[in-house]
């Protein structure tokens, strides 16, 4: 059985040196509420996730939803082991795969080939078993002879299709994934979305950070509420997206 289960998870961002407005930037870009501000030794704290109680398992379907700020992107990488907690306990019972960044674990003066083993080995995979999907990725990625060339000569389309094809030539049991992930040109795009779909009945645990309603709504089975860092409503979809456009209202 895979399973998720956050227990009191509290994660802060300690700021030096910082301005106010310095501060207002910092929070939009890393999320949470209201800051906790410690003036000794000039250091800030931002409480980007507090008292977070979760649990997920087999079947789940998860869309984070919430406002810019509220969180959702803190606390998908909090469950890909980017960030750890300061506070609360974390525990994963299977094999995570994130689809959150498409340049972690990449190296820019490197081939896309050369990439392709890098990455997938930072994902967890075997040199063999990176081989056997090397067929598939270039079929999906449609990059052709640009898989030879150093990734500095990419688009970031390029590399958003060379990271999302990796990352999907696996197949997962728990599944995070941002939207930012899920973009691309028009031709694409219906690709990416198909290989979600197939990628989603595959896997054990979906959890995809959006603000984007369509989105949730097709991909997902329950909706989290994030307000300030702070987990407002985990449940039914519907419920979650009239509670949050009452907060945005």
């Amino acid at each position: 059985m895979r399973e998720i289960k956050l227990d009191n998870v509290q994660v802060n961002f300690p700021i030096y040196e910082l301005s106010n407005r310095s501060l207002k930037n910092t929070l939009l870009n890393v999320g949470g509420g209201i800051v906790t501000e410690k003036h000794r030794n000039k250091v800030t704290v931002i409480e980007a996730l507090k008292n977070i109680n979760l649990h997920f398992e087999d079947g789940d379907r998860v869309g984070l939803i919430g406002h810019n700020g509220a969180g959702k992107s803190t606390l998908l990488r909090v469950l890909a082991g980017v960030y750890m907690p300061v506070a609360g306990a974390v525990s994963i019972s299977g094999k995570v795969t994130p689809l959150l960044d498409i340049n972690l674990g990449v190296n820019e003066e490197l081939t896309g080939f050369d990439n392709i083993y890098m990455r997938g080995m930072f994902l967890g995979y075997s040199k063999k078993e990176i081989a056997a999907k090397i067929a598939d990725i270039e079929e999906f990625s449609e990059l052709g002879e640009y898989l030879g060339v150093p990734l500095r000569a990419y688009s970031e389309g390029m590399k958003l299709r060379l990271a999302f094809s990796i990352a999907t030539a696996f197949t997962a049991e728990i599944l995070l994934a941002d939207e930012t992930i899920m973009a691309g040109d028009a031709h694409f795009i219906n690709k990416i979305y198909a290989r979600v779909r197939e990628f989603v009945q595959s896997s054990s645990i979906f959890v995809l950070a959006s603000h984007a309603e369509d989105l949730v709504r097709e991909f997902c089975n329950k909706a989290v509420l994030l307000e300030h860092g702070e987990v407002k409503y985990v449940g039914n979809v519907d419920v979650a997206f009239d509670m949050y456009s009452k907060l945005r209202a």
